[in-house]
Formats: structure tokens, C-alpha cells, sequence
């Protein structure tokens, strides 16, 4: 098959879109943070558009999807997009340009190292966490996406599936931020003070803009226009109202009244959820997994969280680790290969194994390889650099102490 020109603008479109989704989060995290700490939350966020993409360009693309080497990692034949082709790679997108399947690939690699920063904010140090980041990318991001979607892949040749990036993006980013969060300690006064979002508007308009650039995300990972595109943008829909309507039940519930708060957390965790499951199972699935994602996910970032009193102060581990493990299962349990003929066979639900199986091993093997990397690199990075910043600087805020900057210089106040 040649390069199709309908197929190749809905990818352009969609690698825009999940562009998009990286400013996004920035807001999303930005209004629940500090009012001292906003411009840093939100940078930290928005500088991957720059790492990730020159990384990208460079070598990350060759070390995700150029030649196998031992299932483990891609090899070095794409340096600097050389023998990046402006005809299709058959082997992954067969009627688009490969520099635009590597386009569309960059954008996640943008938005996942993001996804970590919300577990550190308010006391890492912005240096130490570019440090991280960068060395992160290499040793977990990459190795992943070549394991789950490159050709040759580990877990690719399990059997495993992972339609959008539960694995890749949202299993790997919320564990790591687990990992760190606890090596680099709480922050100061934890469990103490009440820490609160300082503008629920940017958490909203952030959530909104999630849910608009995930249709990008979901739906672009048919590599196509599609029917199998238009089953991803509705099971993504469907989930993330689920996920919301879900969560503000919960919140009645349990405290007398919903919040938009919770709304904004419900639909993100809805979304993150579907992501893996997208193109593999019916519409009527995406309910279901919408449903229990917000009781799974608030469960974790209530009562788990209290109980072990690790720091994850915007929820990355309880939103994406979580979420993500949640719908890696359920699209063992619901996939079906009358939705996508890929599938090397059906979910559990209706009474196969393999998938589950395989399903299962996957998590297991992300969840191993990103929290002993995370650990790895974590314990080199504080050998040689101090990774918090000083008692001071926290307390005054890390928009002074890291950048010289604020977001409200006529506000006084402590937070």
C-alpha cells in the first residue's frame, strides 16, 4: 500500500493534538499546586516539549523503533532521523510517511515525563529533575516503547497489547513518580498542613484540554482514519464520562457533596484507564472500565496513600500507575478480535486466557523494570548532586527560589 492522504492528515492532526495534551497537563497540575510553586509545576511540564523532542530526534526514536536488538531495545540505524523515510515503514504504519508515525510517536514521548513531575512538586530541585528526566528517557521510556510496540519487542512477542501507551506511558510515568517521591521525602509540614489547589479553573481547563488532545491520543494510535479510529475516540469518550460521573457519585456519597475537583480527576482517570483498551474493546466495555477506574483510583490516593504516608502530591501514582495497571486488566478482560483482527485472541470475558495472561506478565515486567531503573538512577543522581531544595527555598517557593519568577507578584500570602 502507498501513503494515503486521508490517513496522513488525520495523523497530522492527531500528533497536534496530543502535542497539546503536554501544555495541558501543565495546567491541570499547575492549578493544583501552590500559589508560591505554579510556575515551577507548569514548567516542569512544558521544558519536555524541549527535552523529549530533541532527545527524540537525535536518538530516542532509533532506541524505540530502529533494529531490534535482543527484544530489549531498538539499535542505532535512525541517528538524527537518518533513514527515517518519507515512505511508509510497512512494518508499523503502512500507509503513512514513517516521519510522521515518528512524529506521532515523539508527541508521547513529550507528555510521559511529564506525567511524573505531579508526584515531586514543591521540593525538587529543577536541575536534578531535568537530570532525572533525561537519564530516565533513556533507561525506562525508550527500552519500554521498544519492548511493547517495537518490531521484535519483549513484550510485544508475549502477545501483550497496549493500544495507546498504558504500559509505555502511564504504568512507567506514575510508578517512577511513586519511586521518587518517596527517595526524595515529603514535603515540609506532610501531614500537618492541608495542601489545596490554588485555582480550580486551571485544574478544569487543564482536564478539558486533556480530554480534547486524548482524542489525538487514542484514536492516532490507529495509525489511520478508520473504523478502528472511530471505536477509540468513542470508547475514549464514553470512559473518561463514565470515570467523571463515577467519581462524583463517590464524592456524594462519601462526603455529602461532588466537587469539580473531582469531576476534572474523574474524567483524567477515565481517560487514563481506556487508554490501553482503546482499539481492542467494545464500546459498551469502555463503560464498565470508566466506571470502576474512579472507586480503584480514590481508593489509592485516600486510604492506600494515608496508610503507607507516601508524598505523591498531585496523585501521578494513584491517577496513571494506577489507572493504567486498572486498564492493562481490563483489556484482558474485555478485548475482542472482532473489534481489532490483531488480537491474538479474545479477553477473559469470554473465556480465553492467553490475552489475560499475557496481559498480566506485561504490567508485571513494566512495573519491575521502571520502579528498579527509577531506583537506579534516583540513588546515582544523589551522589552527586543534592536532589531538594533548602528548607528555605521550600517554604518561600520554588517560583523564587528555582526561577526568579511570579505567577502573582502582588499577592502576600503564605502559600
Amino acid at each position: 500500500m502507498g501513503i494515503n492522504s486521508g490517513d496522513s492528515a488525520f495523523m497530522l492532526i492527531s500528533a497536534a493534538l496530543v502535542f497539546l495534551m503536554t501544555p495541558a497537563l501543565a495546567f491541570f497540575y499547575g492549578g493544583m499546586s501552590a500559589r508560591k510553586n505554579v510556575l515551577n509545576t507548569i514548567f516542569t511540564s512544558f521544558i519536555m516539549c524541549g527535552i523529549s523532542s530533541v532527545l527524540w530526534i537525535v536518538i530516542g526514536y532509533s532506541l524505540s523503533f530502529g533494529k531490534d536488538i535482543h527484544g530489549i531495545i531498538g539499535g542505532f540505524n535512525y541517528l538524527f532521523f537518518n533513514n527515517v523515510s518519507v515512505d511508509p515503514n510497512v512494518i508499523y504504519a503502512s500507509t503513512i510517511p514513517e516521519t510522521l508515525f515518528a512524529t506521532f510517536q515523539m508527541m508521547f514521548s513529550i507528555v510521559a515525563p511529564a506525567l511524573i513531575t505531579g508526584a515531586l512538586v514543591g521540593r525538587m530541585k529543577f536541575s536534578s529533575l531535568l537530570m532525572f528526566i533525561t537519564s530516565w528517557l533513556f533507561l525506562v521510556y525508550y527500552p519500554l516503547t521498544h519492548m511493547v510496540w517495537g518490531d521484535g519487542g519483549l513484550i510485544r512477542a508475549l502477545g501483550a497489547v497496549d493500544f495507546a501507551g498504558g504500559n509505555v506511558v502511564h504504568i512507567s510515568s506514575g510508578i517512577t513518580g511513586l519511586v521518587v517521591c518517596i527517595m526524595i521525602g515529603k514535603r515540609r509540614g506532610h501531614g500537618m498542613v492541608s495542601y489545596k489547589p490554588h485555582n480550580i479553573p486551571f485544574v478544569v481547563l487543564g482536564a478539558g484540554l486533556l480530554w480534547f488532545g486524548w482524542f489525538g491520543f487514542n484514536s492516532g494510535s490507529a495509525l489511520g482514519s478508520g473504523t478502528l479510529a472511530i471505536t477509540a475516540f468513542l470508547t475514549t469518550n464514553t470512559s473518561a464520562a463514565a470515570g467523571l460521573l463515577s467519581w462524583i457519585l463517590i464524592e456524594k456519597i462519601k462526603n455529602g457533596k461532588p466537587t469539580l475537583l473531582g469531576a476534572a480527576t474523574g474524567a483524567v482517570v477515565g481517560l487514563v484507564a481506556i487508554t490501553p483498551a482503546a482499539g481492542f474493546v467494545p464500546i459498551w466495555a469502555s463503560l464498565i472500565i470508566g466506571a470502576l477506574v474512579s472507586p480503584i483510583c480514590f481508593f489509592f490516593m485516600t486510604t492506600v496513600k494515608k496508610k503507607f504516608g507516601y508524598d505523591d502530591a498531585l496523585d501521578a501514582f494513584g491517577c496513571h500507575g494506577i489507572g493504567g495497571i486498572w486498564g492493562g486488566i481490563a483489556t484482558g478482560l474485555f478485548a475482542n478480535t472482532s473489534i481489532n483482527p490483531s488480537l491474538q485472541g479474545n479477553g477473559l470475558f469470554y473465556g480465553d486466557t492467553k490475552l489475560f495472561v499475557a496481559q498480566i506478565i506485561s504490567i508485571v515486567i513494566t512495573i519491575a523494570i521502571t520502579a528498579s531503573m527509577s531506583f537506579i538512577i534516583m540513588s546515582i543522581i544523589k551522589l552527586f548532586m543534592d536532589v531538594r531544595v533548602s528548607k528555605f527555598d521550600e517554604a518561600n517557593g520554588l517560583d523564587l527560589s528555582e526561577h526568579d519568577e511570579s505567577a502573582y507578584p502582588a499577592y502576600i500570602g503564605l502559600d
